[in-house]
């Protein structure tokens, strides 16, 4: 598997350079920026005299088959800096790339025909080994030079390349399908969700039948929080300066906290995380190592800087609704609540449809310990906690330095969508530096006081992201028990309406959601549209039911079950909801 992705990455890096040699020869007076390769493909930015257009993509790619049927040979070479500020002196982002490489870096420099860029390679042996049939220009996007919003806007160029056509063909295909998934266009299409730069961007908008959805999903999780021992806390939305300052959030967090407001004279936050505040509930008395361990969870509302070329649907945002939680306990029983938390993650998961999942665990980068707060002996205690627990749940991980947060290490689970992508949600935070930093204590058996240990953790993470997530698992045609609408009567004539309306109430009475449709439209209309509103259940009602009692039950699959009782029906879709069956 490594060595394909290898395959693979050099495959992806060499077309980079090749479909920046097509771009120079269109372009003469182009200033390059950089061309990586990344998941599923490559890009390469570009400073050019006007924009690209799709039809120049399909000329970019004439002149990469031209490059690729001529096996040219890639060829490296080590320079000096002097000599590399030679090779790319009409080039300023290559020379800002040089000049900000460390003392004594290997500065290499790869060729075909006459394109040369600095590059540590790997490459392939030449440009025949690329398969032109397998290559394709995707899209054109804008990207700040090194992701500064003060530095210029150059042209992105995004492609893919694979080994052979049926795997391009197959990938092209899964791109479809992600389109016709995509949340954003599902959620105005649904009448779920919506964004206004009216009102600001990255801020949601729920409408109605997503906000059914969000109060399903939230009673849901309250139901299984107290199940698990949990209790319900709410938190304000501002704090005072110092608060962050002491959580650590002022030193290592200001880039993502909004201006401070002045009030009274005094400095205050819009709060980014709810922690400082439970922390304040748990300070209002003494509390004894009886007590602990304490499970306080709260959908609290945050707000962190997104820069707008990041925003995205549901899915980048600058206010969302954690699904937060902070358990404090006792050292001796830290792994056995890490261990609640990953069984709890499996249980709420496995109810939205998912079973698969991918475990990361994230440590400190050991090369800058300064970004970190805590000693050496406790960021080693701290991750030793979090792989037992991972190991007495058989659950394998990746372990990721420099994607810890700067209090503790942490898990993230990634969970697997219909399409095989994977989208992070649940969070397990150690935390041994908030409750030193806020004086945390508790009265142990000794009668003397002790320093409790703080987990942190997501399980759906915020609620507007993982509600983006489920639109594009499910393509919006959510499960019963999630359902905005879950049945929609259909009376074929005006003189069935009454009928309808009857059933109507008697299916409320049973606990379902159903609407009816009396509008002018035919009855054919009136189920495609059904249809393309993803309700599960469409009943047609009509003489012969009316005469007697029944509905004729049609699935937004498109299936025809014929007549069944009502009796018939509201048992099929209370037993669809309890076991949380797509239909």
């Amino acid at each position: 598997m490594v060595e394909k992705k290898n395959e693979l990455d050099a495959l992806r890096h060499s077309t980079a350079h090749v479909m920046a040699e097509a771009v120079l020869s269109m372009f003469p007076e182009t200033k390059l920026g950089i061309g990586p390769p990344i998941e599923d493909g490559f890009y390469y930015d570009f400073d050019l005299p006007r924009s690209v257009t799709p039809e120049d993509l399909e000329e970019i790619e004439a002149r990469m088959r031209g490059s690729i049927e001529a096996h040219k040979p890639f060829v490296r070479r080590e320079v000096s800096l002097e000599e590399a500020e030679e090779i790319f002196a009409d080039q300023p982002y290559k020379l800002e790339l040089i000049r900000d490489m460390g003392e004594g870096e290997v500065i290499s420099i790869y060729s075909h025909d006459t394109f040369t860029d600095l590059c540590r390679g790997p490459h392939l042996e030449h440009t025949g080994q690329i398969n032109p049939v397998a290559v394709k220009l995707l899209s054109i996007a804008g990207a700040y030079w090194r992701g500064d919003e003060q530095r210029p806007m150059l042209q992105r160029i995004y492609g893919t390349v694979w080994f052979t056509q049926e795997e391009l063909e197959a990938y092209l295909h899964r791109l479809k399908e992600i389109e016709k998934r995509d949340h954003r266009r599902l959620g105005r299409e649904l009448d779920l969700f919506s964004t206004h730069e009216e009102s600001g961007a990255g801020l949601i908008h729920w409408h109605p039948k997503g906000g059914l959805i969000r109060t399903i999903i939230e009673d849901f999780w309250r139901q299984e929080h107290y199940k698990a021992g949990y209790e319900i806390v709410y938190s304000p939305h501002i704090g005072k300066a110092s608060l962050w300052q002491t959580s650590g959030h002022l030193d290592f967090y200001r880039e993502n906290m909004y201006s401070p407001m002045d009030i009274d004279g005094q400095e205050y936050f819009i709060k980014p995380m709810n922690c400082p505040f439970h922390i304040m509930i748990y300070k209002t008395r003494t509390r004894s190592y009886r007590e602990l361990p304490l499970r306080w969870a709260e959908l609290g509302t945050v707000y962190r800087y997104e820069r707008s070329g990041v925003l995205h649907g549901l899915m980048r945002v600058r206010g969302f609704t954690q699904d937060d939680a902070h358990i404090i306990c006792r050292p001796d029983q830290i792994e056995d609540e890490v261990l609640g938390c990953l069984d709890l993650t499996s249980h709420i998961l496995g109810a939205f449809g998912f079973q698969e999942y991918e475990m990361a665990l994230s440590v400190r980068d050991p090369e800058r310990k300064e970004k970190y707060i805590g000693d050496d002996a406790t960021w080693e205690v701290a991750e030793g906690s979090l792989v037992k627990a991972l190991e007495r749940r058989n659950l394998p991980h990746r372990r990721m330095e420099g994607e810890a947060v700067f209090y503790g290490p942490k898990i993230d689970v990634h969970i697997k969508d219909a399409l095989g992508r994977l989208w992070q949600c649940t969070t397990i935070q150690f935390d041994f530096n908030i409750p030193e930093r806020f004086d945390m204590t508790f009265v142990g058996p000794d009668g003397r006081e002790h320093r409790p240990y703080m987990v942190h953790r997501t399980l759906l993470g915020s609620l507007e992201r993982f509600f983006g997530v489920l639109i594009e698992h499910y393509a919006g045609a959510f499960p019963v028990w999630l359902a905005p609408v879950q049945a929609r009567l259909i009376p074929i004539a005006d003189r069935h309406n009454d009928y309808a309306y009857k059933l109507r109430d008697e299916l409320k009475e049973a606990g379902l959601r159903v609407e009816v449709d009396d509008s002018a439209e035919r009855m054919q209309a009136k189920i495609r549209q059904a249809q393309l509103e993803k309700i599960p259940y469409m009943l047609v009602v009509g003489d012969r039911e009316a005469a007697e009692g029944t509905v004729s039950l049609r699935l937004r699959t498109e299936e025809d079950l014929g007549p069944r009782t009502v009796a018939e029906f509201i048992k099929m879709a209370q037993e669809a909801i309890a076991e949380k069956r797509d239909i």
